[in-house]
Formats: structure tokens, sequence, C-alpha cells
């Protein structure tokens, strides 16, 4: 049976970030509504003179933005582009996907934001170096990382001695 969603009933939440200048409000999670199993989505309001997330892309899942209303300055690897109502905008996965929405303007900038749901994903913040294990929202720095071997140097002594001759 299809859900039928009306942009005109949609109830937003803000989001309150401890950085004033990102700032958002979404619809409900109307995947969770639907009973979605291979997407997620919802309707997300952008807010005048606001930013939305940092900078990122994500490793694994492909982000699909169709502006609803108003408009935005895009900001990806080729620049920065000026969307508006009826524009989709797609993010592969990686580096080449690596997006920002700001708010230039007087009204909100409305837009659905439509991704796989691929379980575990890896978020990457190339303006702060950090990465964001998802769904979980485990945060780390990049610089930390090691070489895979790094630490295993002593695996014997998390072992009973009786196993080695």
């Amino acid at each position: 049976m299809p859900k039928i969603f009306s942009l005109k009933t949609l109830e937003f939440k803000s989001k309150s970030t401890p950085l004033e200048m990102f700032s958002w409000a979404s619809s409900p999670r109307l995947a969770q509504l639907a009973g979605s199993k291979q997407l997620q989505f919802e309707v997300r309001s952008l807010n005048p003179g606001k930013f939305s997330f940092p900078y990122h892309f994500h490793r694994v899942a492909e982000e699909l933005f169709m502006i609803l209303e108003g408009e935005a300055v895009l900001r990806s690897p080729d620049g920065f582009k000026t969307v508006r109502k009826g524009d989709i905008l797609f993010f592969e996965p990686g580096l080449n996907g690596a997006h920002q929405l700001y708010n230039p303007g007087d009204e909100p900038c409305v837009y659905l934001d439509l991704r796989t749901a691929t379980g575990v994903d890896v978020c990457e913040y190339p303006d702060s170096g950090k990465i964001n294990i998802l769904p979980y929202q485990e945060i780390y720095q990049t610089k930390d990382q090691v070489e895979y071997f790094e630490g295993e140097e002593d695996v014997k002594k998390h072992w009973p001695p009786e196993y080695f001759i």
C-alpha cells in the first residue's frame, strides 16, 4: 500500500546544535513511518543564514536532494553553485560526493534528503579532519589513523600460555 506524505501537512522539528550557524529542521523520519527498508529519507528545512551539516561525504551511502521550495548555495568539490526549487542533486560515495548547503536568502530552503540505507556507513568531514561511524555517531579524528597492525605486537599476552609451545 502506498504511503503518501504532503509537504503542506509535514511537521518540522528543529535540530539544535552547539554552533548557531548550523541549524535546520526535519520532518519526522518519513522512511520509518513508510516502513522503508532500503531507503532513508526526510524533508529538511534550512533557515536563512544557516548551514546544513558540516561539509562531508559518505564512503558507502549515495545521497540525493530535491529542492522543493526556496534556494540555497551548494558547496561541492566543483565549487559553489546556487540550487533552486526543482533541482535534483546527486552525491556519489567518496570525496567527489562531498557537499554542504548554505541558505543566504530570506526564505527557508526546503528539500527532500534521500539516501541509501547501507547499514554501517562512514561519513568524513574534510574541513575538520573527522570521521563519523554511522548510525552509531562515533566520531574520531583522522589524524589518529594508524597502520593495521599497530599495537598488535604483544598479541600473546591476551591468550593463556598453555596454547604456546
